[in-house]
């Protein structure tokens, strides 16, 4: 750590985030502009000397002869976590190991991977790992109506309730399947502000053609599929327990197989409608969630 130390740093913001103290140094004042692009929802400038945890950006860019480049460097702590001739790919890294640091310590709260839309007063969970197709259901549900709270995360508060984690959706929609940022506004939508009670969980895995035909489960099953997806769940398990508990005693918990998201939004959005309590979204016929 003190060779990192010693590498000449210019400039430097701290800030809090989820109860947790993060220092962000870097050889380049001007690259604090850049910075401030990947730092998380709700963060709050700290005049506190003291973090938790300290990421070291050195700008890398022509040396002394015009014909040399020199890497972009990343370190978390005494760490190197990267090294790029291409800043932005130094910068995403930065934002990743920051949101997966701040799910696993953040201090009264629980991070479950999941997207996550409001709709009518109660928030639908969608949980699923990387690459799983969260974000494109998310996607269609927020251009059918809902509001988006987030497609990586569902913040969970000690009631169970869940809490907007708005970053971009990162929607593969180029013409060579590029990653694109996109803000809910973007898609005809608005993002949440106010936390909410969880109305229903959808545990889906795309299939090419299926039709959607949703199962419930009981509580012990869902306990344990939202359990798989809660990323503070080794580092404290009786939190992450009592947290999930709230929720799967409160909310309706279906699995299913589902095609294309833009054939199931209507089903989802019936079966998180206020009406339809825990244990009635396959037994209502009114509710679309069987079938579609």
């Amino acid at each position: 750590m003190e060779k990192i130390n010693r590498l000449g740093w210019a400039d430097g913001i701290s800030f809090t985030t989820y109860g947790l103290r993060i220092g962000v140094r870097t050889n380049t004042p001007a690259a604090l502009e850049q910075l401030a692009a990947v730092l998380p929802p709700g963060w709050q400038p700290s005049g506190s000397p003291e973090v938790d945890r300290v990421y070291s950006l050195l700008v890398g860019g022509s040396g002394r002869q015009t014909h040399v480049r020199r890497y972009n460097l990343l370190y978390a702590d005494a760490g190197r976590l990267t090294r790029s001739m291409t800043l932005d790919d130094v910068l995403a890294r930065l934002e990743g190991d920051l949101r997966i640091y701040i799910a696993e310590r953040a201090r009264r709260r629980v991070f479950v991977h999941a997207g996550v839309v409001g709709w009518r007063g109660r928030a639908i969970l969608i949980p699923g790992a990387s690459h799983s197709g969260k974000t494109s259901l998310v996607a269609a549900l927020v251009r059918a109506g809902a509001t988006y709270y987030s497609d990586e995360y569902a913040v969970l508060d000690v009631r169970g309730r869940v809490h907007p984690f708005a970053v971009a959706l990162s929607l593969r929609d180029g013409p060579h399947g590029e990653v694109r940022k996109r803000r809910a506004e973007s898609l005809g939508g608005s993002s949440g502000v106010a936390s909410l009670r969880v109305g229903l969980v959808a545990i889906t895995t795309y299939q090419p053609g299926a039709r959607w035909r949703a199962r419930p489960l009981s509580q012990g099953q869902a306990m344990l599929a939202l359990l798989s997806h809660t990323v503070p769940a080794r580092r404290r398990p009786r939190t992450a327990l009592a947290t999930l508990r709230k929720v799967v005693t409160s909310a309706a918990v279906v699995k299913g197989v589902r095609g294309e998201a833009e054939q199931m939004c209507d089903a989802l959005l019936s079966a998180a409608e206020p009406r339809a309590s825990a244990g009635s979204v396959v037994d209502r016929p009114r509710n679309r969630v069987l079938a579609h």
